[in-house]
């Protein structure tokens, strides 16, 4: 790894190489992975006091693997990730480590990881960290009474989003070369569009959820934020596979291949319309100006772009109960629910209310919702709608609100990405550029269900012509984006 690969991110360097990158670098003896692993923490220790994207910081254990990785590395051993230090979200289990999710409270250590996790060491990963996010996972933005406030490093004033916003910070700023997060209802495509991320919320099941068969009640993913989408689909292939007792357990795919390949030319959806919820919500005409240069971009690329919405209909209504429905059986195995958020609170309730008759509609109704929302993949081969309808919130925008207030704020702010997550389907957020005061804004390619090497292809192809990843963020706490 050369010097030419390194800045600053605070007082350490800055490591731009990419994933696979770092591993050739690795494997022919460019770079220990003790130095990787020193500069990594270095880089959070310089950054956490600006960005605070980490909960957990395993700096002796991560040291530790870092020697048996070259131990194993100087005995000629490879594996796809071995030696390269990643962090994931605090929604996963890491032995030895609490899972707080976001929470208040003092949380006993896992005695086990989760799947996912699991298979990052197993493909040699070094697991740095676990990264904020807010409490369990509920909001588009990362902030809670129990760890304070995560900022964007592309302006330190505004949020990364969430609910993975701590991943999101992490990668931006350069402290890790790509993380795992979980989505949601965007908590993957949210802070990646927010900060000039490639976030890819995967077909359900294809990162493991173990010890959870499924996740918020089949709502929620694990899924990968990068610099790149090669970076991406290298983290995507390493983090996939199941686990026995998954619920969800969908083919396998091998998303690097994928991206090596350029797609045949496309009819692409360009879709500006809403899932209906009841609330008020109106699109950002910088965000929609954005969109509309990545559909350009698209034709020039020699794909066909016809403006087209998917049919959603009733889709909205069967979003509360599963959601809510997954924070009640989460914050009953908080140590002590005193400690939780208002707004938490009310979600358990109206959890405990529509967790009968409700829930089980909602869940029934997902193979219409497919037929019906699918119905447009008999035309078109993807979807292109904004990630968010607007650019990235200031700290403390939805602080203080009431439950209501917040749920009425976030629709508004993120109303684009839950829908897929009610149909289980992948979708891939890529940067699409700044607003005229720097911030990152984001566009989503949705497929229907194990679409993700399609999209994979079709995001790789803009990356070569965008170039997105040229461009960082100054060292944390500056503002506007640097070439």
């Amino acid at each position: 790894m050369s010097a030419s690969s390194l800045d600053s991110v605070g007082s350490a360097p800055r490591v731009s190489a990419g994933l696979s990158d770092t591993v050739t670098a690795l494997a022919e003896g460019g770079v220990t992975a003790r130095v990787l692993t020193e500069q990594t923490l270095e880089r959070i220790a310089a950054a956490q006091p600006a960005l605070n994207a980490f909960r957990v910081v395993r700096t002796e254990a991560a040291l530790a693997e870092a020697d048996d990785a070259d131990r194993r590395l100087a005995a000629g051993e490879r594996l796809p990730l071995l030696g390269v230090p990643i962090a994931v979200k605090d929604d996963m289990d890491v032995a030895g480590e609490p899972t707080a999710f976001g929470s208040a409270g003092v949380f006993p250590p896992k005695h086990a990881d989760s799947e996912a996790v699991r298979r990052l060491r197993a493909a040699g990963a070094i697991i740095v960290g676990k990264t904020q996010t807010p409490e369990l996972g509920q909001w588009p933005f990362t902030e809670g009474h129990a760890f304070g406030d995560t900022r964007n490093p592309w302006n330190t004033a505004y949020t990364p989003g969430g609910s993975s916003g701590g991943s999101a910070a992490a990668v931006a700023a350069g402290l890790v070369p790509a993380a795992l997060g979980s989505d949601g209802a965007g908590s993957v495509r949210i802070p990646s569009a927010w900060t000039h991320l490639v976030g890819v919320k995967p077909q359900r099941g294809r990162i493991s959820t173990w010890p959870e068969p499924e996740s918020f009640n089949g709502l929620t993913v694990n899924g990968v934020l990068a610099r790149t989408v090669g970076d991406a689909a290298l983290l995507l292939d390493a983090a996939s596979g199941p686990h026995p007792g998954d619920l969800h357990s969908p083919p396998r795919i091998s998303a690097v291949d994928a991206t090596r390949r350029g797609p045949r030319r496309l009819r692409v959806a360009l879709s500006f319309a809403m899932a209906f919820t009841a609330t008020a919500k109106s699109l950002d005409p910088v965000v929609r100006s954005a969109v509309e240069r990545m559909a350009a971009r698209l034709e020039s690329l020699g794909h066909e772009v016809v403006e087209e919405d998917p049919r959603y209909g009733p889709i909205g209504l069967t979003f509360a109960p599963r959601a809510t429905g997954g924070v009640r059986d989460l914050a009953a195995r908080v140590p002590d629910s005193s400690l939780l958020d208002p707004r938490t609170h009310e979600a358990v309730r109206t959890g405990r209310i529509l967790g009968g008759v409700p829930l089980r509609v909602s869940r029934r109704a997902e193979v219409a919702l497919q037929r019906r929302v699918g119905e447009i993949f008999d035309r078109f081969d993807v979807v292109l709608t904004p990630t968010t309808a607007t650019p990235p919130l200031r700290i403390g925008a939805l602080a203080g609100l009431g439950a209501l207030a917040t749920d009425r704020a976030m629709i508004a702010a993120c109303p684009y990405a839950w829908t897929w997550n009610v149909l289980g389907w992948p979708g891939v957020n890529i940067p699409a550029g700044f607003t005229p005061d720097g911030l990152p804004l984001g566009a989503q390619l949705l497929g229907p269900a194990h679409a993700e090497p399609l999209l994979l292809s079709l995001a790789a192809q803009v990356e070569a012509a965008e170039d997105w990843a040229a461009k960082w963020p100054e060292p944390a706490g500056s503002r506007g984006p640097s070439q």
